[in-house]
């Protein structure tokens, strides 16, 4: 099985990095997990409507471009489904007979172009508050190496 995580930003403190990179190595035994950096479009100060669709629209365009073929996608936004931990193992577990590729997908600091929704096969939610897309991506590895545990029938603690 592979995951890849597609998000818009780089990590940039250290202790996100190797909260990440800890949660890279467990998930090593289940899964390849790779995550792929997109740039972030500067967005002006007191940005128009308008320049605001122009960022998204460029942000979306080079994810659509970095989906990989075949791959099974889920979106992460805020109006997505909400889904426990146990709810996104059996998922997994479902794909997981049917395609051996997982792309979980972050957006930038404006979310996600809808093309980009429209293009996923879920759009999932951890919850209705909003988080800093870098400790986002700390949340979601997380979740995937816990879905993997559960999956697993292994301890891990709630």
């Amino acid at each position: 099985m592979k995951i890849t995580i597609l998000c818009v930003g780089k990590i940039k403190e250290s202790f996100f990095r190797c909260a990440i990179d800890e949660y890279k190595k467990r998930l090593s035994r289940f899964a390849k997990i790779d995550i792929i950096e997109l740039k972030d479009e500067k967005i002006p100060e007191n940005a128009s409507p308008k320049e605001c669709e122009m960022v998204l629209s460029k942000e979306g365009t080079e994810i659509l471009n970095k989906i990989p073929k075949n791959s099974y996608v889920f979106s992460m936004c805020i109006e997505g489904k909400l889904i426990s931990s146990e709810e996104l193992s059996k998922k997994i577990d479902i794909i997981k007979n049917t395609n051996d590729h997982i792309v979980f997908i972050i957006g930038g600091s404006l979310g996600l172009l809808d093309d980009v929704k429209k293009a996923s096969n879920e759009m999932i939610s951890f919850g209705k508050i909003t988080l800093p897309h870098q400790l986002m991506r700390v949340v979601l590895s997380e979740q995937i190496y816990r879905a993997f545990k559960i999956s697993a029938n292994e301890s891990y603690h709630k």
